[in-house]
């Protein structure tokens, strides 16, 4: 019953931002959405499951950071640049369909997502479980890391956007020039680390679905794909491509002399 009320409480959570969506023409509301949406998955399961003992309060409060330095980066991100391009497009494509299928692709789709992706936080906040152990303390330091790096990631990317020195160009500094998109790392390296802390509870191993939807969303829908083909044609991004890992931070490969 724990997931069924935790999905009713999250359909009329996204339905909200659908109708704040609809009041200010602006779909990017539903990326503020996606952070808070697991924090409150989180409170609910520990709500309704075994309450505040050491591995759930652990969890919760490394994905109320989480959440927070999400929303702070979006709402810093979107400050006066009205909707995001990508659903600025879709309002234009889709017509006089926009509102039912803003609501249904943009709203509940994201709403059945999130739910499949808060699988390790259901999971340990309501099943009992033997006491804080290693694979906590992994889990956790790997959900710090993953969120250091796309912390740092994307600190340096708005310093790089704000100069309008480099209009146009391609930062290949700093994190970058190790992935051409450690950002979505740092957040695949966060639910990997759910993931482990959840592996401590009974069952909990199942819940690799979460961090292998995630990261296949990130690696083939929503995340590197879309920008890679905004990227396209500009000026030092082939080069830029040759040479730099696309996820996973490695050195940078040479490129022999023409």
């Amino acid at each position: 019953m724990t997931v069924i009320a935790i999905a009713g409480v999250l359909l009329a959570y996204m339905t909200a931002f659908f109708i704040l969506a609809v009041v200010r023409r602006d779909n990017s509301v539903a990326d503020i959405a996606w952070g808070g949406g697991f924090l409150l998955v989180a409170l609910l399961s520990l709500h309704r499951g075994v309450g505040w003992l050491p591995r759930p309060a652990l969890l919760t409060a490394l994905v109320a950071l989480w959440a927070a330095r999400l929303a702070l980066h979006i709402l810093r991100r979107n400050r006066g640049r009205g909707e995001d391009p990508r659903y600025a497009a879709w309002r234009r494509e889709w017509g006089r369909w926009w509102l039912p299928r803003s609501y249904l692709q943009v709203f509940l789709l994201q709403g059945a997502i999130l739910l499949v992706i808060a699988a390790g936080i259901i999971v340990v906040n309501t099943r009992s479980g033997p006491g804080l152990g290693a694979l906590d303390v992994v889990g956790a330091v790997v959900v710090v890391a993953g969120l250091a790096v796309e912390t740092v990631a994307d600190r340096q990317l708005a310093r790089f956007t704000r100069d309008p020195v480099n209009s146009g160009r391609i930062l290949d500094r700093g994190l970058w020039r190790y992935s051409r998109h450690p950002n979505y790392f740092g957040e695949a390296v966060v639910w990997w680390g759910v993931w482990l802390i959840a592996l401590s509870v009974p069952g909990g191993w199942w819940t690799a679905v979460s961090p292998l939807l995630i990261t296949f969303l990130l690696l083939k829908v929503s995340g590197v794909p879309l920008l890679e083909r905004l990227m396209e044609g500009r000026p030092g991004w082939a080069e830029y491509k040759t040479r730099t890992s696309i996820f996973i931070p490695l050195p940078p490969r040479r490129i022999p002399p023409a």
